[in-house]
């Protein structure tokens, strides 16, 4: 295959907002235990990277209140058209652009850096943009790390989910993934000169948002896995139907919290 920097998923399609939704089901309790923890509340200002949806964004305008800013930033802000203040909706680039402002308490991103071809130079942008005392998190997931949609292969029916899986991270490699990005943060988060770097895994498995993840996400590269030779029609439909049914375990990729503090 050719590699592009293309993002795999774009959030035009129509099964976007689909995975965004799994994915707050799936990963805000996270999220949102962490940045509670940080004591995020009124007046503080946030930049949240690559937000995609509005579940976090949406939480942290509540905690900053109308003192407080939240800046949304992604190459494609459609989902986030309904916003309001204290949300600053912003079209960015982190890998490729300055970062939209400075001096913020908070910084994060998830499941965002392990896509971006230039890391170093958005991991460097989003450090810069805090101020001294700031706290930067940051939660990718980390595919090659647990690279199976079903653990528990026992039989056709997975064989065949797990066949797809691996097209997908083919793909996903293909378009400039790091599909062992997460594993590595707390150290990148350490040598770029934070203080006291934490970091945990969270590790979905048989949740009914891991299947509505799944068939959204087969949808929505049914079309490149088919042309890239990975998959045929009849396989996609087939494992859409073992979705539907229900009777699968289907997992996530583990996704990896890191965070610290700007000294």
């Amino acid at each position: 295959m050719t590699r592009s920097h293309g993002y795999l998923l774009d959030n035009r399609q129509s099964e976007a907002a689909e995975r965004f939704n799994a994915f707050a089901t799936l990963f805000d309790p996270t999220t949102f235990r962490h940045l509670e923890g940080f004591g995020v509340g009124p007046g503080w200002r946030c930049w949240e990277v690559g937000a995609g949806g509005t579940s976090v964004v949406s939480w942290l305008a509540k905690k900053v209140g109308p003192t407080g800013k939240v800046v949304a930033t992604d190459i494609d802000t459609s989902l986030l058209a309904a916003a309001r203040p204290p949300v600053d909706v912003r079209v960015h680039d982190v890998g490729a652009e300055e970062p939209p402002g400075e001096g913020f308490d908070l910084v994060h991103a998830r499941l965002v850096l392990v896509h971006v071809p230039d890391r170093e130079r958005a991991l460097r942008s989003m450090i810069k943009a805090l101020r001294p005392g700031g706290r930067l998190l940051i939660e990718d997931a980390d595919p090659a790390l647990q690279p199976l949609v079903c653990p528990d292969e026992h039989g056709p029916e997975q064989r065949l989910a797990n066949r797809l899986r691996n097209g997908f991270r083919r793909l996903l490699a293909d378009h400039g993934a790091d599909l062992a990005y997460g594993r590595r943060l707390p150290r990148l988060l350490r040598e770029a000169g934070l203080r006291h770097v934490e970091a945990d895994v969270y590790f979905p498995l048989a949740s009914p948002a891991c299947a509505a993840l799944e068939s959204a996400t087969i949808r929505q590269i049914r079309g490149r896995l088919v042309e890239a030779g990975l998959a045929t029609n009849e396989d996609i439909e087939t494992h859409l139907a073992n979705v539907a049914a229900g009777g699968m375990d289907l997992a996530t990729a583990p996704m990896i919290s890191a965070w610290g503090r700007k000294a």
